[in-house]
């Protein structure tokens, strides 16, 4: 385990049912449909690469860049859209993927623009949700698991870019956030 990590939360396996549980979900609400998974970077790229795998239904992938944490980890409550899709999905089925709903301000936003684009249906599936800290009311279509009020790194979510590599999802000790 590295030394920044305080506990682990969810390890390989751990993660791994937790995506297959997901997976299952999505491919028996969308049996016989397409799709398109929207990705929202970076934190995500991780968890939906590992669940593209698992989808068994016809789908596209894309992606959308926005934040509001930059080198902190507290949410700044100000959003920047730093990249846009690149599909039209006007009358398509879309699944946004996120990592972690925190506050819901960044997210919020984003499902905001994506509903401007008239898709036929809009749905979110996020590996974790702090329920704790939630400002936006967000409604959560597929979820992996809820998790305390703590930072949380690793399985794509980071802290100042650094973390996302870790196979695991763990708590950052304090320390090693200044």
């Amino acid at each position: 385990m590295n030394e920044a990590i305080k506990e682990v939360l969810f390890d390989e396996q751990d993660i791994n049912g937790i995506v297959e549980a997901l997976a299952n979900e999505i491919n028996r609400d969308y049996d016989g449909k397409e799709i398109i998974l929207v990705g929202l970077l970076k934190g995500s790229m991780v968890f939906m690469s590992d669940l593209l795998r698992k989808i068994k239904v016809p789908c596209e992938i894309d992606f959308m860049a926005a934040s509001s944490y930059g080198s902190s980890t507290v949410s700044s409550g100000s959003v920047n859209i730093e990249k846009d899709l690149s599909c039209d999905i006007e009358n398509k089925n879309v699944i946004v993927v996120e990592d972690i709903v925190d506050s819901g301000n960044t997210l919020g936003l984003v499902l905001e623009i994506l509903r401007e684009r008239k898709p036929a249906e809009l749905r979110l599936c996020s590996f974790l949700s702090k329920p704790s800290r939630r400002v936006k009311n967000i409604r959560i279509d597929y979820l992996g698991a809820e998790i305390p009020d703590r930072f949380v790194v690793g399985y794509g979510l980071d802290f100042d870019e650094k973390f996302r590599n870790l196979p695991y999802l763990g708590i950052l000790d304090p320390k090693f956030c200044s």
